[in-house]
């Protein structure tokens, strides 16, 4: 009876693997069906329970980063997602952005700006690139630096 423990544990284990894609929660089901197939073939807790441990390390260290690796495309960078996103895209000034701050329209949301310091003012309307981002604030230079 106690192999079932471990089979519920797994399905589990799936089912969160499910919502966080990561393949760290798959690993660990892995060894939770090894240690339930111990359990199922009359082994001892302690060993079904070593067996788990074993396998799931096995899994996550040996064969998640194949995995993970296999999953990207060769060459092809890390997507850039939140605010890492948006440097190096085009925006517009809607207010004059100096070193001390201004307003820019990027990606279709209004976000507070400012220049490299020492960096000339940049007048409303022109044409500005996302240099990086620190904090709620992009730091831009005009297009035609960039």
């Amino acid at each position: 009876m106690q192999f079932l423990y471990w089979f519920i544990g797994a399905m589990v284990l799936g089912a969160v693997e499910i919502f966080t894609l990561d393949l760290t929660f798959a690993m660990l089901a892995g060894g939770a069906i090894a240690g339930g197939v111990v359990a199922l073939l009359g082994g001892p807790w302690w060993l079904a329970m070593f067996v788990a441990i074993g396998v799931s390390a096995l899994l996550l260290f040996g064969l998640r980063p194949f995995l993970l690796r296999s999953l990207r495309l060769k060459g092809e960078a890390e997507p850039q997602t939140n605010a890492k996103a948006l440097v190096g895209r085009a925006a517009r000034t809607i207010d004059s952005v100096s070193e001390s701050g201004g307003r820019v329209k990027l990606n279709g949301e209004v976000w507070s700006a400012r220049t490299e310091e020492d960096a000339p003012s940049i007048p409303e309307g022109t044409e500005v690139r996302v240099v990086r981002i620190e904090g709620a604030t992009a730091i831009v230079e005009p297009e035609s630096e960039a």
